[in-house]
């Protein structure tokens, strides 16, 4: 009898795990199928209704409990209902979205894509070739116009800046599979159409720099030149351990506070939905908060990407995308190696790499043995923002460069980190 009453308990106890992990599992396997939010979590749910009820029966008969199971059945599963709601199906905050500045305006493209831009016209004497700054990410884009914009509008050059699909003030896309580089490569070039340029300059930092290589090597003869700061991989599957990244080095308190977002019980199921059915992920948690949640993560790793006595790097209102981020940087993992194509294309092309880059070195220097027509400077004091680190330098270079001048420090023609030299 005692025994019987020992292996009742250990059932009913088996039951509320068996119970948790069908829920989960039922959980999970349903959404592959479907992102209707009331369809998956009901299956989680009808499955651990199932299992309470599968291993309650014989718990109940061993320890000589009532027969019906109904009472228990339903309070196990509102239990477990419960702790799911204020852990998985808790929202996020979203803040209340800042004011729209002066001078944002939007291009409404052929691609399908609402983009939000500034533009800074040219004076003075204009200049046939506008300059158009790619932001970072993917999926972070600065506010309003980057360091030198002024200066180049002055020295006659029309200056454009937009944020990219599914970042800042433009379009989120309801199909996530749309976030392609092939999708961002599109909106440039579609861009180019709508201001009528039949070349442009582009100037991309970090992820911008991977975008410009890879409209470069699809549309060469577009571009008159590019300025590469701080670029991304050319293509990331050639680094299997990661090009490097501002999470590798941070201090204990910002590390605990990225921990503490990032292990969230809502942003873990979010993570795995997106592995199986990314239109689930965004059906459980929606652009706004994913965004929202984004920057938050963002703010925790801000300072780190800089020298270490580097002033603290501003802060805007223009949101992150956080689906944008991790659709595209998925797809370009998936993308086939440009640089045989690059290797051919002969646009004068200016690097620039901080001595505090968290990048490896490698993928800096991949641009210079990949484009024959490039030229590669060192910035000491400088980290990934580069116009952050050295705004002086980085807008005396970039005005060098595209006004033909020569450069305020000589190119770097070493062949290993100079950091480490």
């Amino acid at each position: 009898m005692r025994f019987q009453r020992l292996y009742g308990v250990a059932l009913l106890i088996a039951a509320e795990i068996a119970a948790l992990v069908a829920g989960a599992a039922v959980f999970f396997l349903t959404a592959v199928v479907t992102a209707s939010v009331p369809v998956f979590a009901g299956a989680g749910a009808a499955a651990v209704a199932a299992m309470s009820l599968l291993i309650g029966r014989p718990a109940f008969r061993r320890l000589g409990l009532p027969r019906s199971l109904v009472p228990y059945v339903v309070v196990n599963t509102l239990a477990v209902a419960t702790l799911v709601a204020f852990t998985v199906f808790r929202p996020f905050p979203v803040p209340t979205p800042g004011a729209v500045p002066t001078g944002v305006a939007y291009w409404d493209l052929p691609t399908g894509s609402r983009i939000a831009y500034v533009k800074v016209p040219a004076s003075g004497t204009p200049r046939p070739t506008p300059v158009i700054f790619l932001h970072g990410g993917p999926g972070t884009p600065g506010e309003g116009v980057p360091e030198a914009g002024k200066e180049l509008a002055a020295a006659g050059f029309d200056v454009y800046a937009y944020d990219q699909v599914g970042a800042g003030r433009s379009t989120r896309l309801a199909d996530l599979t749309g976030y392609t580089v092939a999708r961002h490569v599109a909106d440039l070039d579609a861009i180019r159409e709508t201001i009528g340029a039949q070349k442009i300059i582009l100037v991309g930092r970090s992820w911008g720099g991977t975008l410009s290589a890879a409209y470069l090597a699809a549309h060469p003869g577009h571009v008159a030149k590019a300025v590469l700061t701080s670029p991304g991989a050319i293509w990331e599957p050639a680094y299997p351990n990661g090009p490097g990244g501002p999470w590798d080095d941070l201090p204990a308190e910002r590390k605990a506070r990225a921990d503490e977002l990032t292990d969230d019980p809502r942003m873990l199921t979010q993570a795995l939905l997106l592995q199986l059915n990314p239109a689930a992920a965004h059906a459980l948690v929606p652009d706004a908060e994913a965004d929202a949640r984004m920057r938050a993560l963002l703010l925790t790793a801000k300072d780190a990407t800089g020298c270490r006595d580097a002033a603290p790097a501003s802060v805007h209102d223009n949101p992150p995308g956080f689906y944008t981020n991790q659709l595209t940087s998925a797809d370009a993992s998936t993308v086939p190696d440009p640089r045989p194509r690059l290797r051919g294309v002969r646009v004068p092309t200016l690097i620039m790499r901080g001595q505090c880059d968290y990048l490896k070195w490698e993928v800096t220097d991949d641009y210079r043995r990949t484009l024959p027509n490039s030229t590669l400077v060192y910035i000491p004091g400088a980290g990934h923002s580069i116009a952050n680190g050295r705004p002086d330098l980085y807008r005396d270079l970039l005005m060098a460069f595209l006004r033909d001048r020569p450069l305020p420090i000589p190119a770097y023609t070493g062949t290993t980190d100079p950091a480490k030299n």
